[in-house]
């Protein structure tokens, strides 16, 4: 096998606290474990297919662990199989794969690392279907990638939650209001689930377990019995109720995940006022739970990815994704680790201790 020697990195789709932390360990192992050279690619797969891109060194990436964001920019709409391009006044959309493949191999690259969710690495082993030598990093707050215990940035993501948390508990309190804090996930509920639990939510709603909106006013009149005159709600942006739909906010059709959820707050706000009477308000944290400075958990497991990363590639790992699994960081076939998604069991331990503490998940 040839020895790796120049590798690329780049980072895909959505922002993350940790992604800098990655991108800096595999720089820091690539070059003083190794004698590597490093190029990290702008903007995530565009910079691939534009051939846009930094050296890495040193002096790149010092002090960059407890940043949050990605010094490298990302992109979630630029799948170079399906690239698209403004031309002659429209959009259009054609297979830009071969144009990345060629930059790597006029850059002398060795392999590839991708930083990214389902979406990103599903685009990395399509590269590797092509020769490419991939190698993939889990990166998502919504720790739903099912190969993978935890992903980085889902700490952070549950820190930001629960601290929201605990500051509409003292308005909620004071105004005698319902307050429903929605927060990201996607269709899984494991933000929701974690900082709920956290942060001493009365009501959890999360897409694996459809509510039942007279189940949650049931909980709320109940606390009010007991002279709690206030209720803190959380629910995830893909939360939905029995037997209706999740709330679409908007449609981006050149993303490779279109579906943008959003506005299951609102909703459920005016539900409850609708037939309650209770004043209720609604905070939408959105993309606060991507920003920040990483947890500790986060920074750490960052570095352990990138470093891992890196090993896979010199062991001739190519096709794979690290992954926490237990204590250790063993390697995955890409495939395998985006093939479902993990969500959710409604029997799990963590749901049955919520229930037993008197929070309701409107079931």
């Amino acid at each position: 096998m040839k020895k790796i020697s120049r590798i690329g990195v780049l980072t895909g789709g959505g922002d993350c606290p940790g992604l800098n932390g990655v991108i800096r360990a595999v720089t820091k192992s690539a070059i003083s474990k190794y004698g590597m050279e490093v190029v990290g690619f702008l903007d995530g797969f565009k910079g691939l297919v534009e051939n846009s891109y930094i050296h890495l060194d040193l002096k790149t990436i010092s002090g960059i662990g407890y940043r949050g964001g990605t010094i490298l920019g990302s992109s979630n709409r630029d799948n170079p199989f399906n690239f698209m391009a403004f031309k002659d006044g429209e959009n259009t959309f054609s297979d830009q794969s071969d144009r990345a493949i060629f930059h790597l191999n006029e850059l002398g690259l060795d392999g590839l690392i991708v930083i990214g969710g389902d979406g990103s690495l599903s685009i990395a082993d399509q590269f590797y279907q092509k020769g490419v030598n991939v190698v993939g990093v889990p990166k998502t707050i919504d720790n739903d990638l099912s190969a993978t215990d935890v992903t980085f940035g889902f700490n952070t993501a549950v820190e930001t939650a629960s601290d929201a948390l605990d500051r509409l508990h003292t308005t909620a309190e004071s105004h005698h209001r319902v307050m429903i804090l929605e927060v990201m996930g996607r269709y899984a509920g494991w933000i929701a689930l974690h900082a709920g639990i956290s942060g001493g939510a009365h009501v959890i709603l999360i897409p694996e377990i459809p509510y039942n909106i007279d189940n949650i006013i049931k909980h709320i009149r109940r606390r009010q019995w007991h002279d709690k005159k206030f209720s803190i709600i959380v629910v995830a942006e893909g939360a939905k109720q029995l037997g209706g739909e999740m709330v679409i906010q908007k449609l981006v059709p050149e993303s490779h995940d279109p579906i943008r959820l959003g506005g299951i707050g609102n909703q459920l706000a005016q539900q409850i006022e609708d037939i309650s009477s209770v004043e209720t308000r609604v905070t939408v944290l959105g993309h606060l739970q991507r920003g920040g400075s990483p947890v500790p958990y986060d920074r750490i497991l960052s570095v352990r990815y990138g470093v891992a990363a890196v090993e896979a590639l010199v062991r001739g790992e190519f096709g794979t994704m690290v992954s926490l699994q237990g204590p250790s960081i063993v390697t995955v076939p890409i495939r395998e680790a985006i093939k479902e998604q993990k969500m959710v069991d409604p029997q799990n331990d963590m749901v049955e201790a919520a229930k037993a503490i008197g929070i309701s998940f409107g079931d």
